[in-house]
């Protein structure tokens, strides 16, 4: 077991020494930057909910059959509104967009938040796998189409009360008529639209083009919600690959395979003080 500087160390010299660098990020990035889903930021913008609900965090909020679609909507557009269109209050997206200055990267990412945008990631290095909290598509879906929703979501967040939005805010798809929901994958409805496909052709690309570099795939945050997209997979590249190496930092899920131990660097705490560290 290696102490937290010397793996900070470990990290420090990885990025330097690296000729690209993959960046996978999950739900801990965004909750070291701020964005928390439960305890005071959630009763902060949603108690009146939890009050008629029994709701106690945002997440299994966005789950309940609400009693109307005006409802429905005065809660999403709320939770849109804080976790899209409101900065985290903590600059972590920030501090890795600095690690990563002036290297050659791309950015994997299982959030829909936005931040890797807003701290200024350039969006042809960037792929967001599960969707965009600032896009709608159609519920059906009618087509593989989607549209921002910032204005929407704004009016519905200023207009609402009494837990409902005026029923002429409701969302409606402008091809089919059909009610617009959000753009996040949930079941096979998810409406991967050309924007997606044109990210993961860059991702492929980026990937096939560094084979033979030195690589390192920098996870951040990363669970097993859906290890499939991001640990696995780099799990995977960098025992094919002899000159990479895989750094994970994570609060709770900093571990590696045997195979690969030797080129693996696990720091097992807070992102948000690793990266100050960095």
């Amino acid at each position: 077991m290696e102490s937290f500087a010397d793996n900070v160390k470990r990290l420090r010299d990885a990025l330097d020494a690296a000729d690209a660098v993959v960046i996978g990020a999950g739900s801990g990035l965004s909750t070291a930057a701020g964005f928390v889903y439960d305890g005071e930021r959630f009763y902060r913008y949603f108690s009146d909910f939890a009050k008629k609900y029994g709701i106690r965090d945002m997440y299994s909020g966005g789950f309940y059959p609400f009693e109307s679609p005006e409802e429905f909507w005065a809660y999403w557009s709320r939770y849109i509104f804080i976790n899209r269109y409101m900065d985290p209050p903590v600059p972590v997206y920030e501090k890795v967009l600095e690690l990563v200055k002036g290297k050659d990267y791309f950015v994997l990412t299982t959030n829909v938040d936005h931040c890797f945008q807003k701290a200024g990631v350039d969006k042809d290095r960037l792929f967001y796998t599960q969707g965009d909290y600032g896009l709608f598509q159609c519920s059906e879906p009618c087509c593989q189409q989607t549209w921002d929703n910032e204005t929407a979501i704004r009016a519905m967040t200023e207009r609402q009360k009494d837990m409902r939005v005026p029923a002429e805010l409701l969302p409606v798809c402008p091809r089919c008529g059909r009610p617009l929901t959000m753009n996040l994958r949930a079941d096979g409805s998810f409406v991967e639209d050309g924007g997606w496909h044109a990210a993961a052709r860059r991702y492929a690309r980026f990937l096939r083009s560094r084979q033979r570099k030195r690589v390192l795939f920098w996870e951040l945050g990363v669970g097993y919600n859906t290890p499939g997209i991001i640990k696995y997979p780099f799990w995977r590249m960098t025992a094919e690959s002899p000159n990479a190496l895989y750094a994970c930092v994570n609060r709770s899920h900093a571990a590696v395979p045997d195979e690969i131990a030797r080129r693996s660097i696990c720091i097992q705490g807070d992102i948000a003080r690793t990266l100050r560290a960095l």
